[in-house]
């Protein structure tokens, strides 16, 4: 006899490369500079007119006026002018709810390329082969883009499982799509598999309580490593013909494009190995336990002041980029809704002692590392020896099992600004 389980709706994004053309490409540039210049003639607006006269409707129609006026920003579809519209004014309701700070002046190379499709039946997604699918998008026609993913399209689009709308997003590596997706799924089973705890390091970027650890390699190969820091070196010597406020040459612009390419090609390969091990140790784990880190003081600069200058600011800053490199908090997020969508859990708890606590007698004593990798207890009772991240991941553990663990993680924390401070500037 079969029960049938209760359903929840989920929400996520799956992002997919683009094959464009060199006309589609000019095409899609045209759309994502027409909706930053639309966002940078809103804020004009929105900043110089009265506080009386902010409204949704005035918003409407002065980008309804603009298209008309202004030949080239027609080029952006009237639904991605909505959207621009009404993501401005919700980067205003998150700056008044103290979530962000204001919005502000979009520059063309600070600011990433994007467009947006809020109409999932505008794309008419069809899938070509194993590899390829095509979607329409408003203006361009048809595009392929690479099937990875199965998506809720054609016979498996239902009212509870479909796309609601997609985004175009440029990067080094060229256009990608992001769709929006909604689908129902069964709540998930308790998990009965086995707890951990997970030490979060930069040698060993994740060390189990269970003796186990996931690492990697470089993320760029020796040769790429190579030809990475020639074009450093290159960009360095060309921008020091530079005159100060003069605009870069299209060689050194094209310099700079090569660089962003391969540490895009990095990044991705790192987001790569992060979404396979979270996977995999959601799959295998019930109960994940990992430090509760203040991630964004740990890599808080060591330079000081004139006054107070800081100490080992060279050393200090090559662990803010290691820290930064192993981007523990994406790891912890990801951990976070992989976990509960598998019918696991993730919990945090205080950092303090974890790594010069024995984990064999509980003696705590701050010189009992004797080197980054090794651990030895001090207490003459015990003299325990060990792996030092091994020893603070089983520590980790013992503070969950022993009830000092925080709240489950749900998720991203809201960070709300202290009572009394207003934003840059008010309504």
């Amino acid at each position: 006899m079969t029960t049938e389980r209760a359903q929840k709706e989920r929400r996520f994004g799956h992002r997919a490369r683009l094959a464009l053309t060199p006309a589609q490409v000019r095409l899609v540039d045209a759309q994502a500079h027409a909706a930053r210049a639309t966002w940078n003639l809103l804020h004009d607006w929105w900043t110089l007119l009265p506080k009386g006269k902010r409204t949704l409707a005035a918003a409407d129609a002065a980008i309804r006026q603009a298209r008309k006026e202004v030949g080239w920003l027609a080029a952006l579809p009237a639904q991605a002018a909505q959207a621009v519209l009404r993501t401005y004014l919700q980067a205003w309701r998150n700056c008044w709810q103290g979530r962000a700070d204001a919005p502000n002046f979009k520059a063309r190379f600070r600011s990433v390329m994007s467009v947006d499709i809020p109409q999932g039946r505008d794309l008419q997604i069809t899938r070509v082969h194993r590899r390829w699918g095509m979607v329409n998008i408003p203006k361009v026609g048809r595009v392929r883009f690479r099937w990875t993913k199965d998506l809720p399209v054609g016979k498996k689009a239902d009212a509870g499982n479909r796309i609601t709308g997609a985004r175009l997003v440029k990067d080094a590596l060229g256009w990608h799509i992001a769709f929006r997706v909604t689908t129902l799924e069964d709540t998930p089973e308790p998990h009965a598999g086995p707890e951990v705890g997970i030490d979060l390091g930069v040698t060993v970027p994740l060390a189990l309580s269970d003796g186990t650890t996931r690492t990697h390699g470089e993320w760029l190969t020796g040769k790429e490593q190579a030809r990475l820091l020639r074009l450093e070196r290159r960009a360095a010597h060309r921008n020091s013909f530079r005159k100060r406020g003069e605009r870069a040459s299209r060689r050194l612009q094209r310099t700079y494009d090569q660089i962003a390419s391969l540490r895009a090609t990095a990044k991705r390969r790192a987001s790569d190995w992060q979404h396979q091990t979270t996977t995999e140790l959601a799959r295998t784990y019930g109960v994940i336990v990992v430090e509760d880190l203040a991630i964004t003081n740990m890599t808080r600069s060591a330079r000081g002041t004139i006054e107070n200058p800081g100490r080992n600011v060279a050393q200090k800053s090559g662990l803010n980029r290691s820290i930064s490199g192993e981007a523990w908090g994406r790891t912890i997020a990801l951990l976070t809704y992989k976990a509960a969508r598998l019918g696991g859990a993730l919990y945090k708890v205080p950092a303090p002692g974890t790594s010069r606590r024995c984990s064999a007698c509980g003696f705590t004593t701050p010189d009992s590392r004797e080197s980054q990798a090794v651990f030895v207890c001090k207490n003459e009772g015990c003299g325990w020896s060990g792996n030092a991240d091994h020893n603070a991941a089983r520590n980790i553990l013992h503070l969950y099992r022993t009830g000092l663990a925080l709240v489950p993680a749900a998720g991203r924390a809201v960070v709300r600004r202290p009572r009394g401070v207003k934003p840059a500037t008010a309504r």
